[in-house]
């Protein structure tokens, strides 16, 4: 199977991006790898640190190594997303994870250059790829919390990359975190994206807060019983533009798994009312999530049939 580090540079270079989707239990990344397995995809499975307070870092790799049995025709990653402290992802590398996230963003620039370069040197040794992040995304994500996006200064950007040799940047362009990214139009900032690309050519760079919060979804809670009124995400032909056109290497999304599986489970209950067995509402979550996945993986990511 390729690695994760073949897929980096192969999407640069031929212009595709890899899903970076979240997942809290089995019944999330069963879905993530049919979808990708329909699609013929690529992708790396990320958890927060709240996913690994919630599942236990024991059933998290025990969840994993079983999905790799399952789905052994597809290469898929296990990443650590946002790990605020090395510790955390001191952890996540002797795990074995592939890749992991050291997330100082919010620190004063010299703080964030020292934690992230005190992770890389760590990670390295083990052959673990390290991602780090320059600028503030605005909203909540599980343990992370910003009250207003800081963009990513391009000139630091480049500094920030040749001090700490970290293996990509997520950059702040314009998402955030969260299921209420934007009240009016959705925009990017492309104009810093490619600024950020002049000063570090052919350097993966990474989308955070990039779920595009699918109406459908977001009617179907609300129609069935819930309240998400308002949500709305990032447009998916900005994040077609950032995959195709630009050194967009990986897009995360987490928001857009969680809606497509409540509306999914909200629906059948409702239609279901005398239905106590978990497995089949999860089953249809399961398979909702796998139409999603691949949908967004052919038509968005573009990356289908790169396996």
């Amino acid at each position: 199977m390729k690695s994760l580090n073949f897929y980096i540079k192969d999407s640069i270079e031929k212009h595709y991006s890899l899903g970076a989707y979240n997942f809290v239990n089995m019944e999330m990344l069963k879905g993530i790898c049919k979808g990708c397995q329909k699609s013929k995809s690529p992708c790396i499975t990320a958890v927060s640190e709240g996913a690994f307070d919630y599942m236990g870092e024991n059933f998290v790799i025990a969840i994993f190594e079983s999905a790799k049995k399952e789905y052994n025709d597809i290469p898929f990653f296990l990443h650590l997303d946002h790990g605020k402290s090395f510790e955390m992802c001191k952890k996540a590398v002797d795990l074995g994870f592939s890749s992991v996230m050291i997330d100082g963003s919010s620190l004063p620039f010299e703080e964030n250059v020292a934690l992230t370069k005190k992770v890389v040197d760590y990670a390295h040794k083990k052959n673990v790829l390290v991602e780090a992040e320059l600028g503030v995304l605005a909203g909540i994500e599980d343990y992370v919390h910003a009250d207003k996006n800081v963009f990513t200064d391009p000139q630091k950007a480049k500094e920030f990359v040749e001090r700490t040799n970290c293996d990509s940047l997520a950059v702040a362009i314009g998402t955030s975190h969260g299921a209420y990214k934007f009240k009016g139009e959705s925009t990017l900032r492309f104009d810093i994206l490619s600024e950020i690309e002049k000063e570090l050519p052919h350097f993966p760079l990474v989308l955070h807060g990039a779920s595009s919060v699918p109406q459908n979804y977001v009617k179907l809670i609300n129609e069935f019983g819930g309240k998400v009124e308002g949500a709305k995400g990032v447009d998916e032909k900005l994040l077609f533009t950032a995959s195709t056109k630009h050194n967009i290497f990986k897009i995360n999304t987490d928001t857009d798994l969680r809606l497509v599986y409540t509306a999914t489970i909200r629906k059948y209950l409702t239609e279901n009312p005398s239905n106590i067995d978990l497995r089949k509402f999860n089953l249809k979550a399961i398979d909702e999530i796998a139409n999603y996945v691949s949908n967004k993986n052919i038509n968005v990511f573009n990356n289908a049939n790169k396996i």
